[in-house]
């Protein structure tokens, strides 16, 4: 089981990868949406913004505390969190395996799908 600090890590990553993108590619993923992630393994809720194929203003919340409502929600295991963002998991094939769970509209769906 990863720790809080490494998925934060992973966030972190993943926020540089998506922030990497050239200007074409930023375009091509325009979404802009409150995202929460929730760590069942760890208690934890990671919450944030996507806008402009960055994810910003990430903060940690306890489950036991509320973390704000969002647009697309994961549920995520930390492993499979680390592998995610390492591209050593694909997103695809975790979510119809119901390893990942989403809640986000279809069109957001699909725009993730392109992301990840």
């Amino acid at each position: 089981m990863a720790t809080k600090n490494e998925c934060a890590e992973a966030l972190d990553r993943l926020a540089t990868k998506l922030g990497g993108l050239d200007d074409e590619h930023r375009e091509q993923h325009r979404l802009e949406r409150t995202v929460s992630c929730r760590i069942p393994d760890l208690d934890t809720t990671f919450h944030g913004t996507l806008k402009d194929a960055r994810l910003l203003n990430v903060k940690s919340y306890d489950n036991g505390s509320a973390a704000p409502g969002a647009q697309i929600r994961l549920t995520i295991p930390s492993d499979d969190l680390l592998k995610l963002v390492d591209g050593r998991l694909n997103f695809v094939s975790a979510w119809t395996a119901g390893r990942i769970k989403v809640s986000a509209s279809f069109g957001d769906l699909l725009k993730l799908r392109k992301i990840f």
